[in-house]
């Protein structure tokens, strides 16, 4: 967890949203109910991640539009499936620097 958004989740009002997520996917990762498929969720997942400059902006920490509920295969594939910018590999597994 980053560090700036610890207060965050550990505030009431977090816990009570991501409830109403879990409740509202009846503990089923949304993914893979919507392939068919019936796989435990594990962590609610902000479709618009947070960030320093976005925090304190209810409309994205505690929007429920903005929040799915995904297990840990799919919560994995949305995080690998962005470039993050700081580290990558070419095809012999040498680190390559950051892209701008």
């Amino acid at each position: 967890m980053k560090e700036y958004a610890k207060d965050f989740y550990r505030s009431s009002a977090w816990k009570k949203t991501r409830n109403i997520v879990i409740h509202r996917a009846n503990g089923l990762c949304e993914r893979c109910m919507a392939a068919g498929q019936y796989v435990p969720g594990v962590i609610v997942h902000h479709k618009t991640y947070i960030t320093p400059n976005n925090i304190h902006d209810t409309s994205v920490t505690l929007n429920l539009d903005n929040l799915e509920y995904l297990c840990d295969d799919c919560h994995n594939k949305e995080h690998k499936s962005k470039q993050n910018g700081r580290y990558r590999f070419d095809s012999n597994g040498n680190l390559l620097p950051p892209m701008k």
